[in-house]
């Protein structure tokens, strides 16, 4: 089941694309943009997370951190990362262990591919509490980042 607004966030603790460990923990006191995606180097994953790098200063002033998080590896993801120029990190939860606790995990996606994130935004206030929560079916669209800068402010 889906995490939801009001829930207590489930922490984690992910290998990020720099290799090193990333807690929900170190953003204690922030606030928190977390996004789950199905896989880097796919269109709409590619035009989510730049619209995120493009629209970044407005996320600062609200205060936000944003962290995205897809079953890739680590190693893929610093790829992506470098090669789109994304300026916050992206985390690996290639155990699909983070993803199963969002309620943000495909059983099947396409292809056959099995255990994929769906495409799924939460905001996380400074407490540790849910305060927005969007999972989407249908991997071809994009959050709703009004709603999210809404959530934020």
């Amino acid at each position: 089941m889906a995490v939801k607004a009001g829930d207590k966030a489930p922490t984690f603790t992910l290998v990020s694309d720099n290799l090193k460990e990333v807690s929900l923990s170190d953003y204690t006191g922030k606030n928190v943009v977390l996004l789950f995606f199905p896989m880097a180097f796919t269109s709409v994953c590619t035009t989510e997370l730049c619209m995120m790098r493009d629209d970044i200063a407005t996320y600062n002033n609200l205060d936000a951190d944003i962290v995205a998080v897809s079953v890739d590896s680590p190693f893929t993801l610093a790829r992506f990362k470098e090669d789109q120029k994304l300026n916050f990190p992206l985390l690996s939860d290639f155990n699909k262990e983070v993803s199963r606790n969002y309620g943000t995990l495909y059983e099947e996606f396409v292809l056959g591919l099995r255990g994929v994130s769906k495409r799924s935004a939460f905001v996380i206030d400074k407490e540790g509490t849910v305060r927005y929560a969007e999972v989407l079916e249908n991997a071809g669209e994009v959050p709703d980042f009004a709603a999210i800068r809404k959530a934020l402010a």
